[in-house]
């Protein structure tokens, strides 16, 4: 797609920006957003960046009582020379494809949501933060907007794409967090909707991550919702094990989200040598590796921290310290290598990341 098709309605009430200091994460929002809309025998049309505003639906949108709903998550990061770059966006609208395929959605064109995106960024330079460890949110999301209250897919759809400026993830740096793994309350399970990244997965999940948080712990993780056995993921990340050398992942199988972080750190870590094996691993195998003093890393990915370093367990309230409760030499390196090919401090080996243009120039 071509800037030509997409139209413009640029607000001319623009919205003071947040300090760069004092940004939360999804609090603030820029002054525009891109829409696209879908209806059935017609496809995706109306392409067009339109002054941010809430949005206007019927009581009886199918996305309200049935949940069509599915996002994205990625970020725009501002580099040492003041241009804006993407990491691995086209990645982002492939998974919003399969999470839109298996809820019966109609697909987007890749190509044309990365240049709605591109052109939604330059329009929006100005809102990328500058200070070390801050970014652009961007969250690309469709919703059926039909008004039926019958149990069928949507005959029309609408395609969003809105930006928040955001802080560092962490306030003093990366540091270990601590996971309750969770015993009562399920995730997914294989022939559900647990690879898709649809709301309904995260409103499930609450519960857990309120009980969690009660007890101190900042995140969940899941185990498969059959045998209560074997580990998935964590709320907002995939995990990784570093057991006696060996680097270890839950291995895709249906309910466990495809992370692009994850996907990243795998690659990463074959170009230096270091492959990671993707397999089922059991919590019982993690708590016995820990007794044996083989449990040397645990750590999580995702866009929103890159990298988690996990410092404490709690399985059935035996508590497993990882590494002392300390950052690892792995997920170290690989926060740092990450967050700088990201931001342009290191070079980009592997073709990763994706540069916006600037204000001065068009989008062919």
């Amino acid at each position: 797609m071509t800037t030509s098709k997409i139209t413009y309605n640029l607000t001319e009430s623009r919205k003071t920006k947040p300090d760069d200091k004092t940004l939360v994460f999804g609090r603030s929002f820029t002054d525009h957003m891109f829409i696209a809309d879908y209806v059935k025998g017609s496809g995706w049309q109306n392409h067009r960046i339109v002054p941010y505003a809430p949005i206007s639906l019927d009581p009886a949108a199918i996305v309200f009582h049935y949940g069509q709903t599915v996002f994205e998550g990625l970020k725009a990061y501002r580099a040492e020379d003041d241009s804006i770059r993407l990491f691995r966006p086209e990645e982002n609208f492939r998974r919003l494809n399969r999470s839109l395929d298996r809820l019966c959605m109609p697909e987007i064109d890749t190509e044309d949501a990365l240049a709605g995106l591109l052109e939604l960024l330059r329009v929006e330079e100005g809102w990328v933060p500058h200070l070390e460890g801050t970014s652009l949110y961007i969250r690309p999301f469709v919703i059926a907007t039909e008004a039926f209250l019958g149990v069928a897919p949507a005959a029309s759809y609408q395609f969003y794409i809105i930006l928040s400026p955001v802080g560092s993830y962490y306030e003093e740096g990366i540091h270990p967090v601590k996971i309750l793994v969770e015993n009562e309350y399920v995730r997914a399970v294989k022939g559900g909707t647990g690879g898709a990244k649809t709301a309904g997965n995260y409103a499930s999940a609450l519960k857990a991550q309120e009980t969690a948080s009660s007890r101190g712990y900042s995140q969940v993780m899941w185990l498969d919702g059959v045998e209560k056995k074997y580990v998935e993921e964590v709320g907002s990340m995939n995990i990784f094990f570093k057991i006696d050398g060996e680097i270890i992942t839950p291995a895709i199988n249906g309910s466990i989200l495809e992370g692009i972080t994850r996907k990243s750190i795998i690659e990463l870590l074959a170009h230096w040598g270091t492959p990671v094996t993707e397999r089922k691993i059991s919590i019982d195998e993690v708590a016995d590796a820990h007794a044996a003093g083989k449990l040397e890393e645990v750590f999580g990915t995702g866009t929103a921290a890159v990298i988690s370093p996990v410092g404490e367990l709690n399985w059935n309230d035996t508590v497993m310290v990882v590494n002392e409760g300390e950052t690892g030499p792995v997920s170290k390196k690989l926060y740092e290598t990450l967050t700088q090919i990201q931001t342009g401090e290191e070079s980009d080996p592997l073709g990763w990341v994706t540069e916006v243009p600037s204000s001065l120039e068009k989008i062919s």
